[in-house]
């Protein structure tokens, strides 16, 4: 895993996890005890995701800290069944 390209991949599967789960910035940042500011701006780079914020991130979506740094595909893959949104977007189930 080449680390120059681990901001971006994470920045990707939160966006991902997000999208298949149905969930907000707002969502995530009420799940990580933080304003939805915050999370934008580590979404847009502006800001860099924290370990902790990964661990937080990892056990809000019932997801390991590697799956979530593998990738989006990998991150969506590992999702539980019963957190995937069934609404017909995000990463089919």
């Amino acid at each position: 895993m080449d680390s120059s390209h681990t901001p971006a991949r994470l920045r990707a599967s939160v966006t991902a996890l997000m999208q298949a789960t149905g969930q907000t910035q707002t969502d995530v940042a009420h799940a990580l005890g933080v304003d939805q500011t915050q999370v934008s701006r580590r979404q847009t780079g502006r800001a860099a995701w924290t370990l902790d914020d990964c661990d937080r991130l990892a056990a809000h979506f019932g997801i390991g800290v590697l799956d979530l740094l593998a990738g989006p595909e990998h991150a969506c893959a590992r999702l539980p069944r019963t957190t995937r949104h069934t609404r017909g977007h995000g990463v089919p189930a």
